[in-house]
């Protein structure tokens, strides 16, 4: 395991007001959850991994998954506290156009299975973090065998690629700032768990829009440098 790049102690509560320390913390928390989200992409690509659903459900399980696994306990929690955050605030965003033709799943659901997957990993140690969430009970009882099983067929599949590599690389970029530190700490620290069969290269660039992307014909990420701005709008939006 391994701590994060950063450390976040903040309180938040659904019905009261959301306060984080720091809005570099919660910008960088919420670029690592989306950059693992994109590596759930990739790692199904490239390892040719079948999927039964949505594959963007898939991503989403990934990245909870992936965070459990690679960060010490403590981190984990602050990490995902911000990353709920940030995901509650695009269900607000989204209250008036929900997509429901799109390939995610509307943004309220999305939230509560990643509250709830993490909150399995280690109910003992997460009851606060569920709590905090609003995790209502019915699904609180299920969430550990959730995440039982999403991590019985995740780390199954990623068991012959653990292990120290160097195939995971950061291309060059004209644009430094937080966004190119966070995920080229994570590229660092990644290329000490996995040893991919193939180069997998991350791109850190504009993209006219806040988003990110994996584009399986190139084995590629785009991290877009709008995705930064974007969420410290949000997190400002938040009234910290």
């Amino acid at each position: 395991m391994r701590i994060a790049a950063f450390c976040l102690i903040w309180a938040f509560a659904l019905t009261g007001a959301a306060r984080a320390s720091d809005e570099d913390d919660f910008v960088a928390a919420n670029l690592i959850a989306i950059f693992y989200h994109e590596m759930g992409h990739a790692l199904i690509d490239i390892l040719n991994l079948p999927v039964f659903g949505q594959e963007e459900d898939a991503a989403d399980v990934a990245s909870v998954v992936m965070i459990h696994e690679f960060f010490e306990e403590s981190h984990a929690q602050a990490l995902m506290y911000d990353a709920a955050l940030g995901l509650w605030a695009e269900v607000l965003g989204a209250a008036d156009d929900v997509a429901f033709w799109g390939v995610h799943g509307p943004e309220e659901q999305r939230f509560y299975n990643a509250v709830c997957l993490f909150y399995g990993g280690n109910p003992d140690e997460r009851d606060d973090f569920a709590a905090d969430m609003e995790l209502p009970a019915p699904r609180a009882d299920t969430c550990e065998d959730e995440f039982q099983l999403a991590y019985d067929s995740w780390m199954t599949q990623l068991d012959d690629v653990i292990g120290q590599g160097r195939s995971i690389r950061l291309g060059r970029s004209a644009t430094r700032g937080l966004t190119f530190d966070v995920i080229a700490a994570e590229i660092d620290a990644l290329n000490r768990d996995f040893r991919l069969p193939q180069r997998l290269t991350v791109m850190i660039e504009a993209c006219d829009e806040a988003n990110a992307f994996y584009v399986p014909g190139q084995t590629r990420i785009i991290m877009c440098t709008e995705f930064e701005d974007h969420l410290r709008d949000i997190y400002r939006g938040l009234g910290n």
